[in-house]
């Protein structure tokens, strides 16, 4: 199976939305440049803020996209065709509404799921589906037409711990992906739930 080579952490640009649930996927890529001691820069060609880590003696793209969501599609497409990347070395890191905070997922192809980050994505790489999600459970609000509202929100202090503790444990899976290793990768991170 493919080695994961870039990892991608979407989320919308701008102060006012870095504390809101649609932005979990940059958190971990925050994350994982705190502990490279990295920090990520605007890279115009990838419109993103990219950084190039080593995890676990592996090289790794990160980058989080400074367009909105629903335009992510375009930077994963330039650092793709920069990097010569197939869709299945790339995993990408989102939010996910069907998932309580405290509960993330590795997950591969399949639909968008109305993820407006990864349609874009999805038709960016001319319509492959073959790229590998991890899903960072943030809840649901109950109600469809309250989705919007509640992803664009804050999460509280307990909802953000959790999120944070499911991070954690992607961190700790993280090279078990990137070595391509993805049944015990899941089988760890499936297992964890937090809350």
């Amino acid at each position: 199976m493919a080695r994961i080579k870039a990892l991608i952490g979407l989320a919308n640009p701008g102060a006012e939305y870095e504390a809101t649930r649609h932005n979990a996927g940059a958190w971990l890529i925050e994350e994982v440049a705190r502990q490279a001691s990295t920090s990520l820069r605007l890279e115009k060609k990838f419109l993103g803020l990219y950084a190039k880590v080593i995890v676990d003696g592996q090289d790794l793209h990160l980058l989080m996209p400074t367009t909105f969501m629903n335009r992510s599609g375009g930077a994963v497409a330039a650092l793709a065709n920069f990097f010569k990347l197939a869709p299945d070395e790339i995993l990408v890191a989102h939010d996910e509404l069907d998932l309580p905070p405290g509960c993330a997922r590795y997950k591969q192809g399949g639909g968008h799921g109305g993820h407006n980050g990864l349609r874009d994505i999805i038709s960016a790489l001319g319509n492959d589906k073959s790229f590998h999600r991890v899903r960072i459970g943030i809840g649901h609000p109950g109600n469809a037409s309250m989705v919007t509202n509640y992803v664009l929100g804050r999460p509280g202090k307990s909802e953000r711990e959790a999120i944070d503790a499911s991070i954690e444990e992607c961190m700790a899976t993280l090279p078990l992906a990137l070595g391509g290793d993805w049944a015990k990768a899941m089988n760890r991170l499936h297992s964890f739930s937090h809350g």
